[in-house]
Formats: structure tokens, C-alpha cells, sequence
């Protein structure tokens, strides 16, 4: 039985008083749950960091050249084939003892208005965009409507799956 890799998921905030406590501990869960379920089996780091709509925003701005807060921003640091995740193809920091994977910047504020607004709660939408962001990290990308984002998509189901059997029947469903 090979044995589960212990991945380093650093969690910052940019401000004090972001609110939403239990945050961290949800965000590390669906990142290990992530990287399990894409079959990674090294060792992995991971660079978080909860923010508000303002900061989000200008980075969205700054990154993106898009003028509005978006809910998640992912920072790849290796270029990696969705669903094929090599070693190989990345770095190795040798303080941590981990490939770094990237950084993903999360909008508390935005997660919060989104579960209000599509009807589930801030834990679940915390972790759907924090699967959606390792993601990314591991070369997935929903730019276009067709196989890439239809790929992507049943990825995050089946992560949110194992994150909350009670919610899918345990079937992905």
C-alpha cells in the first residue's frame, strides 16, 4: 500500500477580520482531497491566501485585465496535462521538501455571496472553489465549452463527491 504524501498548504489572510474561522481547516481538506483524487502521490505545496472582494479585484485587474472581484484566482507554477499529473514536469523546493504546485487567492467575501445566492452553504462553495482552483494548479482549464471544460467539470464533481458523500448519494450524482 503506497504510503499518502503530506502536502504543505500554507493559508495567509490579507487583513485581519475576514471572518469565517473554520475557512482553513475546509480549504485544507479539499486541496488534500483534490490532489488524492487526482492520483498525486507526492508530496505537494500548496499557497493559499483568503482575501476580500476589493483585493481580488485588483488582482483580477491586474492579472486578467478583468475590471470586477471574481471569486478565485490560481497561480500555476508548472505546466501540467490535465488528469496526467508527471513529477517530473515540475519544481522542487527543497525547504519544504514538496513540488510547489502554485498559489490560489480566494475571496471570502465573494465564496460567502455565492452560497447565499445559489442556495448551498459557505462550506460548500469554500470547497468547490478551492477543488476548482487545484484544478487549475494541475493543468486543467475551462476556457473553451467543450472538452476541456466538460473534463474539468466532472473532475470537480467527483472531488466534491468524496468531500461530501451525504450531499451526492455518494455517486458523484
Amino acid at each position: 500500500m503506497a504510503k499518502t504524501p503530506v502536502h504543505t498548504i500554507t493559508v495567509t489572510r490579507t487583513r485581519r477580520n475576514l471572518g469565517y474561522p473554520e475557512s482553513a481547516r475546509l480549504v485544507k481538506k479539499a486541496v488534500a482531497a483534490a490532489l488524492s483524487a487526482e492520483g498525486v502521490d507526492e508530496p505537494c505545496a500548496v499557497d493559499v491566501t483568503f482575501t476580500d472582494d476589493a483585493h481580488i479585484h485588483a488582482l483580477n485587474q491586474q492579472f486578467r485585465d478583468v475590471n470586477r472581484p471574481t471569486d478565485v484566482l490560481s497561480f500555476p507554477l508548472n505546466d501540467l496535462r490535465p488528469g496526467a499529473f508527471d513529477p517530473d514536469d515540475c519544481g522542487w523546493d527543497y525547504d519544504r521538501e514538496a513540488i510547489p504546485l502554485g498559489d490560489m487567492v480566494l475571496s471570502l467575501e465573494r465564496c460567502a455571496a455565492q452560497a447565499a445566492e445559489y442556495g448551498h452553504s459557505y462550506a460548500h462553495e469554500l470547497q468547490y472553489l478551492t477543488v476548482h482552483s487545484v484544478l487549475h494548479l494541475l493543468g486543467y482549464d475551462h476556457v473553451d465549452e467543450g472538452a476541456g471544460k466538460a473534463a474539468m467539470r466532472a473532475r470537480e464533481k467527483a472531488v466534491m463527491a468524496l468531500l461530501e458523500p451525504e450531499r451526492t448519494g455518494g455517486d458523484g450524482a
